[in-house]
């Protein structure tokens, strides 16, 4: 049995969609925010998962905040931390610490699109594809090792919204397998930075993979 920890910053719908899959072999230790007033807070009492808050406007820095949550972590036993919409740049500090077991997920095919408002930045550049990827999270922003990226074509008329809600289900999708792949032992990391799914490479180093199809 894995134990997880999934930091949210707001509503935590990729954390729904995580309690929802029931993954095999997984056991969510906490869900952990920023926010006092998240709401995925709510979802995750209501489905009897221990809850905390490490408010990042208590301290005067990054490295005391980041010190302050990996305790929290740590207390829970984590086998593997869960960023979903945690809306926190990390320390390289905090990332060491959990290398190779801090996962997190990007509204677009990275390396494309890092940083915010990945979907206007989509439409703006007239690309016929977008998506999502889960990846390993390194001290560079949203370039670590890809896990599995999903696409979704951009369709004519569409805009922020119907392109988002487009991403977001394809999110839900991959995020749970990437999580199972973990619990049944069959997703690894190695010091050269390729991701492994069983005894095969699925990645090369950095954030330039074949996308998955939805």
């Amino acid at each position: 049995m894995k134990s997880i920890v999934i930091l949210i910053s707001g509503r935590g719908s990729n954390m729904e969609a995580i309690v929802r899959a029931a993954i095999p072999g997984v056991r969510i230790a906490a869900v952990i925010s920023n926010r006092p007033d998240a709401a995925g807070l709510a979802f995750a009492r209501a489905h009897d998962i221990p809850v905390a808050v490490v408010d990042h406007k208590a301290f005067a820095d990054r490295a005391g905040f980041d010190a302050a949550l990996a305790a929290e972590i740590d207390a829970r036993g984590a086998d593997l931390v869960v960023l979903a919409g945690f809306m926190r740049v990390l320390t390289e500090d905090f990332v060491r610490r959990y290398e190779g077991r801090l996962l997190n997920i990007h509204p677009s095919l990275l390396p494309a699109f890092p940083g915010l408002h990945t979907h206007r930045h989509a439409l703006a550049s007239g690309v016929r594809v977008h998506g999502a990827t889960v990846h390993y999270v390194t001290a560079t922003l949203d370039c670590g090792p890809v896990v599995i990226q999903a696409v979704v074509p951009v369709l004519p008329g569409d805009d922020e919204a119907r392109l988002a809600a487009r991403v977001l289900e394809q999110e839900h999708r991959i995020y749970p397998q990437a999580i199972r792949w973990f619990a049944e032992g069959r997703l690894g990391f190695d010091p050269s930075g390729r991701v492994r799914i069983s005894d095969e490479p699925v990645s090369s180093s950095g954030c330039i993979v074949p996308p998955v199809e939805a």
